[in-house]
């Protein structure tokens, strides 16, 4: 059998298991996605089923004048607090490494990510091949350096410098690739946060910056004084806040965009469902949208997700990120794996393209589902879309 074929193989029976996900897990307890094992695959001690013949993820697309891979691996759910348990710290390191022999370069950390703990582990992957990927972490809280304990939002210039001292330390590396303002604080003008961080890439420990679910307003002001690589926001099937003027934004400045959550938290998967019972601590327990009525009404996305992904000889996970990376070639999706299953199937989307014709279909089709629900809690919510104070 051919690469080819023996890649559709697999292509074709995940899709085939994902569609059928929705119904055999209605009386089960998630605390993550379930990994779909596929034909011909091996379990690998990253805790997942791996293809025998993966796809090496080869496309590149540009955030402002950074290169990276067309999709970049999330962090963030390594620690095992934010989706409940992982495996083992040790398959963390070992589903990164396996992300950089897979063609991936971009990888997503940040400081509160633990706290602490997923640039630790990053740092551990990345460091026989530091020069080969491009590592991406984010400032914006009071955290001790020492403990973890973390405070509230802080971008004073004294803290930017703390907390970039100490990422370089846990990631075991000289430069932040891609330093974040994490959330706007509403305290700091935005002028001092990026001319703290352009002293800090004219002395060599940042080389690129972005802002994380930022004000409009925000973005120009903090681009005037150093151009900004990346915004990153939450984007999906079910959040599509961004289509309105932050993409347009980043056009007009060439800025580059960077989705997180593009999976609705595994929800387009098909991996939860009204009937789902999260683990103790799980966030996505907390969320508006996961409760029982509105991820019943919210269903139709995945419905309609698990109809085209069948038509398309994929996987419910693949479709949603072909569809994202379709809107624009500058926007790059970092979905989260903490098995390598899942990892390997994300890559995998490399393969999945839209005629011109499906995109609109599917689009359209998408447009006429109301979705119900807000995509965070209050507290975390009130964070998003803030404006910067003025010098």
């Amino acid at each position: 059998m051919s690469d080819n074929n023996s890649r559709r193989r697999f292509l074709l029976g995940t899709a085939g298991l994902a569609a059928t996900s929705a119904v055999a897990g209605m009386a089960g307890s998630s605390s993550g996605a379930q990994a779909s094992v596929a034909p011909g695959a091996s379990t690998s001690a990253g805790g997942g089923g791996d293809a025998k013949r993966a796809i090496t993820l080869a496309s590149r697309r540009r955030l402002g004048s950074l290169k990276v891979s067309s999709i970049g691996l999330g962090c963030q759910t390594m620690p095992g607090n934010l989706y409940g348990p992982v495996s083992s710290r040790e398959n963390m390191v070992a589903i990164i490494r396996t992300a950089v022999d897979q063609g991936v370069t971009l990888f997503d950390t940040a400081e509160v990510y633990g706290p602490l703990e997923s640039e630790r582990i990053l740092g551990e992957a990345l460091r026989p091949v530091r020069d080969r990927v491009v590592i991406a972490s984010k400032f914006g809280f009071e955290v001790d350096q020492q403990t973890g304990e973390r405070g509230g939002l802080n971008s004073r210039p004294d803290n930017i410098r703390r907390s970039v001292d100490g990422m370089l330390r846990r990631l075991r590396t000289d430069h932040i690739d891609l330093l974040y303002q994490h959330r706007v604080d509403p305290q700091v003008p935005i002028e001092d946060v990026a001319g703290t961080v352009k002293e800090l890439m004219a002395a060599g420990k940042v080389r690129h910056w972005g802002l994380s679910e930022p004000g409009l307003k925000t973005i120009r002001r903090a681009h005037a004084v150093q151009p900004l690589t990346a915004i990153q926001n939450e984007y999906n099937l079910l959040w599509r806040g961004a289509e309105d003027q932050v993409l347009p934004l980043c056009q007009e400045l060439g800025i580059g965009f960077v989705c997180w959550a593009p999976l609705a938290y595994g929800f387009t998967t098909g991996t939860i469902n009204p009937y789902t019972r999260f683990a103790r601590g799980d966030f996505r327990a907390v969320v508006p949208r996961h409760s029982r009525e509105n991820m019943a009404a919210n269903m139709a996305v995945v419905q309609l997700v698990q109809e085209w992904a069948v038509r398309k000889g994929v996987t419910s996970g693949q479709l949603s990120l072909a569809w994202l990376r379709a809107q624009k070639p500058w926007i790059v999706p970092i979905p989260s794996a903490t098995r390598t299953s899942h990892l390997l199937e994300n890559i995998g989307t490399e393969e999945v393209t839209f005629t011109g014709d499906e995109l609109q279909q599917f689009t359209t089709a998408l447009n006429a589902i109301e979705i119900q629900g807000e995509r965070l809690p209050a507290p975390v919510l009130a964070q998003t879309g803030v404006e910067a104070p003025m010098p």
